[in-house]
């Protein structure tokens, strides 16, 4: 990617191949471990998404009425390039988000198994047939591609997150545009090699990096029929309403509060170290970290000291090195951020019993950490309950019921995910019932679907009515179209002006 004393210099994929184009802005890429610059990415206008969305219409026709055998078989191949460069990819995202090495190739894994789902297309895409439903008249339906459609992605999941989106809009026969986040853009362009070599036709998949000008354009752009976006809540809500008042198919998921409730019964050293599993993995860069931990009755004190011992025994630093358990923030920017709503909690009076902002990691003094973070005794209104952190922050709140608990997953502005800790049959059915979260978790910190369910969750954590990948991901890709059909027969003719009833 690049040398210590010169960064690389990233292109577009546009037509199938590297697009070296002069840029007149760029975003500098830096190794999250160690703060230097690695690599400069152009920043698109308009006229790059139009011709990449040009290319991308005139490959959709013909890769839209390709066979299924044809689909399937660059699918397969696509599938074994990223199984034979998994470590390539992941040793990518660790350079460039900051992630454990073990955190990326499991985010790798967990790509490659929505591109196996999309294998299956054969079967994705039957329609229904009901014979007979009148006299000599059958009805059928079929799924038929979009044409263009688009995906903008996160940073904090370089292969997942398009994974998510890529495989199955391409196995229902669209072309795909996919802007990546330009914190860490590399392996998208990894991976366009890679579906150029299993076969895909030119122009079918086009990588186009960018900011808000090309998230706009695309929004904007009459050539693409959907747009699906994976973000923050604010930005979630501007792709949504902008892409649909443009009459595209919008699927947008927002932020995140994850909340984690643990009864008194639940068996604390499973709770203890899920909590600070999905609290501190990937240094809580992740959508569905959990970022509140609700303790009911008196599971607070047994429960915090359990957790405190499981962070004074973690390694922060390189993720490339052996034995880390938590890596850096992806850039400074971001770390400053985080460490500035951790000044806020304490400020508003929350209980900060485990401080890092002050860490420092021998030799990378110069890249983006903050160690973890635990607070104690925090309510709603304090912003380290009300704002998604993004960091390795994990709050404690305290309830006196289960009741009690529930209202307050509930009354939260977000509905991505929450978990219960319980060994109660009862209370854990109650519960996965009566949250108001996309996805629940029992027993389970980090309830992510697998790739034949489809991820997404409620409330401001998703604008449109499709979540991602699995079954939803081909009703989002295709539309839905129902034939009638009658052959002639001289006994059916005559004009009929009445309605069309079965008979």
């Amino acid at each position: 990617m690049a040398t210590a004393t010169e960064p690389a210099t990233l292109t577009h994929w546009i037509g199938g191949r590297s697009d070296p184009r002069p840029a007149e802005r760029h975003h500098e890429v830096t190794e999250s471990a160690t703060g230097e610059v690695v690599a400069r990415v152009p920043l698109a206008g308009p006229e790059v998404v139009d011709e990449a969305v040009t290319a991308a219409t005139a490959a959709a026709r013909e890769w839209g009425e390709s066979s299924l055998a044809t689909r399937t078989k660059v699918l397969f191949a696509f599938r074994e390039q990223m199984h034979a460069r998994r470590d390539e990819l992941a040793k990518i995202v660790t350079r460039e988000h900051g992630k454990v090495l073990a955190d990326a190739a499991g985010e790798v894994q967990r790509g490659l198994e929505v591109v196996e789902f999309a294998c299956g297309l054969g079967h994705l895409l039957k329609g229904e047939m009901s014979a007979q439903v009148s006299g000599g008249v059958d009805s059928y339906s079929l799924r038929q591609p979009l044409g263009v459609v688009a995906g903008i992605t996160p940073f904090n999941f370089p292969v997942m997150v398009p994974m998510w989106m890529v495989p199955v809009a391409l196995a229902c026969g669209n072309a795909f545009v996919l802007k990546p986040s330009e914190q860490d853009p590399s392996a998208s362009l990894l991976m366009a090699g890679m579906l150029a070599e299993a076969g895909l036709p030119d122009g079918v998949f086009s990588v186009v990096h960018g900011d808000r000008v090309a998230v706009d354009a695309i929004l904007g752009h009459p050539g693409i029929a959907a747009v699906s976006f994976v973000g923050s809540t604010p930005i979630a809500r501007h792709v949504y309403e902008t892409g649909t008042a443009h009459g595209k198919r919008v699927q947008a998921l927002g932020g995140a509060k994850n909340h984690a409730v643990v009864l008194p019964d639940a068996d604390l050293d499973l709770a203890a170290d899920a909590l600070v599993s999905a609290g501190y993995g990937s240094a809580g860069q992740r959508c569905m970290a959990v970022s509140v931990a609700v303790c009911v009755g008196d599971v607070a004190e047994p429960l915090l000291a359990a957790v405190r011992e499981r962070i004074a025994a973690l390694r922060v630093g390189d993720g490339t090195e052996a034995g880390t358990d938590m890596g850096p923030l992806v850039s400074d920017r971001h770390r400053a951020k985080v460490a500035g709503l951790v000044d806020a909690g304490a400020g508003e009076g929350a209980e900060l019993l485990v401080d890092g902002r002050g860490l420092e990691v021998a030799g990378h003094e110069g890249g983006h950490f903050l160690g973890p973070t635990l607070f104690d005794r925090v309510r709603p209104g304090m912003a380290v309950y009300d704002e998604e952190i993004f960091g390795p922050v994990l709050v404690v709140v305290r309830t006196e019921s289960y009741d009690e608990a529930l209202t307050l997953v509930n009354e939260s502005p977000y509905g991505n995910g929450a978990a219960i800790f319980t060994n109660d049959g009862g209370a854990a059915r109650a519960f996965e019932h009566d949250v108001s979260a996309g996805m629940v978790g029992i027993n389970v910190p980090i309830p992510v679907p697998m790739a034949y369910h489809s991820f997404g969750g409620w409330k401001g954590s998703l604008f449109g009515d499709l979540h991602v990948h699995g079954p939803d991901g081909v009703r989002f890709y295709t539309r839905n179209k129902v034939v009638t059909r009658r052959w002639p027969d001289p006994s059916q003719r005559g004009v009929d002006l009445g309605f069309p009833t079965s008979r």
